[in-house]
């Protein structure tokens, strides 16, 4: 599966801090149940990766990825652990050299239009544009649409229930990347159920011109 097929599988990809790993399969079954797959566990924590493996081993929907892949030697522990494919906040000849040995699908990081030439230049066209909101937001997407036509972005970073739409209708968007889906205080009381609710109001999301 390549990164663009991942945004392709539905309008939001949840970022997602695993502090605990006995509620990381609880909290993807209830992702997948409200029709969100594609699951982005960051690197943030201890347990971040055992995580990845608990629920690729237990979720048999999830589509699990490794996040805030920064150094070189993340990519083999993602593979490890059994993601699918891995997420950058940004991009550095290291990590292109790693993405290319490994093999792992990466989303790379971007926030300047020199950023989204070199990662062009290094064969990724599926970016993450991060983070989103102090990059210049919908006013920057809609200005990297005229120079690179051959990109599709997924905006990470400030984005919201409310603010998705309006970027889900850019032609050059194809998911959002949020945090609003896995609220922290949901997570701690185990209340899968407004998990599983969160999901299915992201998983039928559109695009709405702003």
């Amino acid at each position: 599966m390549h990164a663009l097929d991942l945004m392709r599988v539905g309008p939001v990809i949840p970022v997602i801090v695993i502090d605990d790993l006995a509620r990381a399969v609880p909290l993807a079954r209830a992702l997948v149940a409200g029709g969100v797959r594609v699951l982005e566990i960051t690197l943030r924590t201890r347990v971040a990766l055992d995580a990845v493996w608990a629920i690729t081993r237990e979720v048999d929907d999830a589509i699990v990825g490794v996040g805030t892949i920064s150094q070189p030697e993340h990519f083999q522990q993602a593979i490890d652990a059994g993601a699918r494919f891995g997420v950058s906040p940004g991009l550095t000849d290291e990590l292109i050299d790693a993405a290319r040995a490994s093999r792992l699908p990466l989303l790379p990081g971007v926030m300047t239009p020199s950023d989204v030439i070199a990662a062009r230049a290094a064969g990724f066209f599926a970016l993450k544009l991060f983070p989103a909101q102090q990059a210049g937001g919908i006013g920057m997407l809609k200005a990297l649409s005229g120079p690179f036509p051959d990109v599709t972005f997924c905006p990470t970073g400030g984005i919201t229930a409310a603010s998705a739409p309006a970027f889900l209708a850019l032609s050059n968007v194809g998911c959002v990347g949020g945090s609003w889906l896995t609220p922290q205080a949901a997570v701690e009381a185990g209340e899968w159920g407004k998990i599983t609710a969160l999901a299915l109001e992201a998983s039928k999301l559109r695009g709405v011109a702003a």
